[in-house]
């Protein structure tokens, strides 16, 4: 074979699982010329189990990082991340639920305490109250309270109110609400105005499933028309930035699979 026929068959070959696959060492995943962390690696290990390939050696890595998370959203993140890969993580979930507050919130945002709920598995009744106290008028949900309500935060939202067993007006008016942020290309904003991103589109394809309600077929059509020949996703038409973030997040929507991952 030759060199240009060796270099056509290589990116015929080249997926979005090859792409996040081939930027671990040791287990440990870095976007390209950068440096490994347990945020990434988390990341990608999601993307990954959820399109159903391995992750080799990244539960050993990321345990070992368990010493070196301190904020409530890294350590709810390395938890799923672990649980996705068989494993049950005890100490960063007794971490969580000690972050409790007595008005359910669990770490210092709305953000925190959605994602904690994720990897809790469950939602503590006044944590769920606390939740859906958050929700604008409009439906949707925020950073923080008294925030205004973005896509993202409103997907994550639903994903944890799925978790805590919530039907229902409260889900129907977040669906409304997060499908205001679908644009004329198909894809999703992260706040009104600031355009579709990769990201954005994945977060509320993950969100809408979650919520029981289908996600555009555009979002996917969206999402194709940001790949590129090595596999990986762009941020959006405009940029290319944090390929093996951006990619495995799109891994995630386009399997269809919300969090968290059952194992």
């Amino acid at each position: 074979m030759g060199l240009a026929a060796f270099a056509a068959a290589a990116v015929l070959a080249a997926t979005p699982v090859s792409f996040v696959q081939a930027h671990s060492q040791g287990g440990a995943f870095s976007e390209p010329g950068g440096t490994a962390d347990p945020s990434l690696t988390s990341w990608a290990v999601l993307g990954l189990r959820a399109a159903g390939a391995d992750a080799p050696e990244s539960l050993a890595y990321l345990q070992a990082q368990e010493p070196t998370l301190a904020a409530t959203t890294d350590v709810a993140l390395v938890s799923l991340a672990e649980k996705a890969l068989g494993a049950s993580p005890d100490a960063l979930l007794a971490r969580l639920q000690t972050d409790v507050q007595a008005n359910g919130q669990i770490g210092p945002t709305l953000n925190s305490t959605y994602w904690s709920v994720l990897a809790l598995g469950k939602s503590p009744p006044k944590t769920t109250k606390f939740i859906l106290a958050s929700q604008t008028k409009a439906g949707g949900f925020p950073w923080y309270p008294g925030a205004a309500a973005d896509s993202n935060d409103t997907a994550a939202a639903l994903e944890a109110l799925q978790v805590a067993g919530v039907h229902g007006l409260r889900i129907t008016r977040a669906v409304k609400f997060l499908l205001s942020f679908e644009t004329k290309s198909g894809g999703f904003e992260l706040t009104h105005g600031r355009g579709p991103d990769a990201q954005s589109t994945a977060w509320a394809i993950q969100g809408l499933i979650a919520a029981g309600a289908k996600p555009p077929r555009a979002a996917f059509q969206y999402l194709a028309t940001l790949k590129r020949p090595d596999g990986s996703y762009r941020y959006s038409a405009k940029y290319v930035t944090t390929p093996v973030w951006v990619t495995s997040q799109v891994l995630a929507a386009l399997a269809k699979k919300p969090f968290p991952l059952v194992p």
